[in-house]
């Protein structure tokens, strides 16, 4: 029996995914295996390999990422998901300005969570 859940996410772009996860210091393999419960084993575009044996994979489905894991002894659910988010986001924003001519020119994050990205360009 497998203990593998999904979460559905709003990650479209693996680029942008590799590059959040690896800004948040994971360690991430790509097109690799996530490890669960009693060995049970599943394929992932993107893998963060942890130490307890407890992977956590994304894997493409349709347009997005799905994130996978055997979550019983992934202790850090919800707020690791949270952080990909946010950091994934910000790192969407940024980029798309990029290409549209903009330079970042601060961020900050604020009291409660959100991030504040202060940009300029030539409209």
């Amino acid at each position: 029996m497998s203990h593998f859940t999904t979460i559905k996410t709003q990650i479209k772009d693996g680029k942008i995914l590799h590059q959040t996860l690896q800004q948040l210091n994971y360690v991430v393999e790509t097109n690799s295996i996530v490890r669960g419960y009693q060995g049970i084993k599943t394929n992932a575009d993107y893998v963060i390999k942890r130490q307890n044996g407890y992977d956590i994979g994304y894997i493409k489905n349709g347009e997005v990422y799905e994130a996978v894991a055997d979550f019983w002894g992934v202790d850090l659910q919800k707020e690791f998901i949270q952080q990909i988010n946010q950091t994934y986001a910000s790192n969407v924003v940024k980029d798309y300005a990029q290409q549209k001519g903009y330079e970042i020119e601060s961020q900050e994050t604020l009291e409660d969570g959100s991030v504040r990205l202060v940009m300029a360009g030539w409209v």
